[in-house]
């Protein structure tokens, strides 16, 4: 997507003459928006404090990230156990994203039967393959959701007003996004948009990082405080909820960023549309109860007690927002039960949580 109309993926393999690829470049995504920079990794630590520290986040993105992982791991010991370690320290980086145990998986179910000598060329191979499937879905996603958005354009106003959560575009994938893509698709068809952007507390991903995507694009937004949407949804002002998400039950039941059920919610007490813009391998069939199932990572409270931005002056501060020896919880996502989601917008179509149990159901039934 473009930054200073200039394309630019998340992640991408660096290389160095006819050696292959020896490190991976990433957005770091903790210096948005304020500041577009470029890290090089080259090892496999490097990746986890990556995932860790949310240089790179979003579900699809932290899959891809993980895949490049294993290769860098592969480039500097490619045997069954050094891989299996690298394989957990992956895994543990991050709990909540499907995306991330599925290309870990991938990526070792390919590697570990070749001989050692050609694991770390197959490694960078499929994680670049990884990447261009991800660029694919969420163009696939974006076409889906255009076709939904021309069907239920509102009749008699000129904008078609989109309300999100967090950040679920190019920045949370390798390229396009899965809820922004839409948004783009719908924007280069001509669609008048304007999208209602979510701060998305504690870290701040709506304000920072998709106001930030959104003007790079030139699309018409308003950022707003976590708790203004219910009453956007009130006043009218809200044609359709589109959010992204780090996993999604075989029942239809949305885990994403704290802060979407609430959305949720009061979508559904307004009668206005609440869909879930995901590629599929962000669809975790083994889970069935997804309150209990799914685990919900805990991050530090320092997110909550601080705020991070520029002053006047345009430097960078951390500001403490609460009273010194008050308690903290960070619980960095919830669960939309599937039956306040209108739809799941895939790469294969749009479906609702019911046709998600009929598919489960056609698969056992094979």
């Amino acid at each position: 997507m473009l930054v200073n109309n200039q394309h630019y993926r998340t992640i991408w393999p660096q290389r160095i003459l006819t050696n292959g690829p020896a490190s991976v470049a990433i957005v770091d995504q903790t210096k948005l928006p304020h500041a577009f920079e470029v890290l090089s990794l080259s090892n496999l630590p490097q990746m986890v404090h990556a995932i860790k520290t949310m240089q790179v986040r979003g579900a699809p993105l932290i899959g891809a990230a993980a895949a490049y992982g294993m290769a860098l791991a592969a480039q500097e010991d490619a045997t069954d156990g050094a891989l299996q370690v690298a394989a957990t320290s992956l895994r543990l980086s991050r709990p909540t994203a499907v995306n991330l145990n599925w290309a870990v998986s991938r990526m070792l179910d390919l590697m570990l039967p070749q001989p050692h000598a050609a694991r770390a060329q197959i490694a960078w191979a499929e994680a670049e393959k990884i990447c261009d499937e991800d660029v694919l879905q969420n163009q696939a996603i974006g076409q889906h959701g255009l076709a939904l958005m021309q069907q239920t354009a509102p009749k008699n106003a000129q904008i078609y007003h989109v309300l999100t959560h967090c950040n679920a575009g190019w920045l949370a994938t390798v390229d396009v996004g899965t809820a922004l893509a839409p948004i783009y698709a719908a924007h280069e068809a001509g669609i008048k948009l304007h999208v209602w952007v979510d701060e998305t507390r504690p870290r701040n991903q709506g304000a920072s990082l998709t106001a930030w995507e959104l003007g790079q694009h030139g699309i018409d937004h308003t950022v707003i405080s976590d708790n203004a949407g219910g009453h956007l949804m009130q006043q009218g002002l809200v044609d359709m909820v589109l959010v992204g998400a780090d996993r999604v039950s075989s029942a239809g039941d949305v885990c994403n960023k704290i802060g979407t059920y609430l959305k949720a919610l009061a979508a559904f007490d307004n009668g206005v549309p609440f869909y879930a813009a995901v590629p599929s391998p962000t669809i975790d069939w083994s889970i069935k109860d997804a309150l209990g199932e799914i685990e919900i990572e805990q991050r530090h409270g320092d997110e909550v007690a601080y705020m991070h931005g520029r002053d006047a002056n345009g430097d960078m501060h951390s500001v403490r927002l609460i009273p010194a020896g008050s308690n903290t919880a960070n619980p960095a996502f919830d669960v939309t039960p599937a039956r306040l989601v209108t739809g799941i917008i895939t790469e294969r179509g749009v479906f609702s949580p019911a046709d998600l149990i009929s598919m489960q159901l056609s698969k056992a039934c094979d």
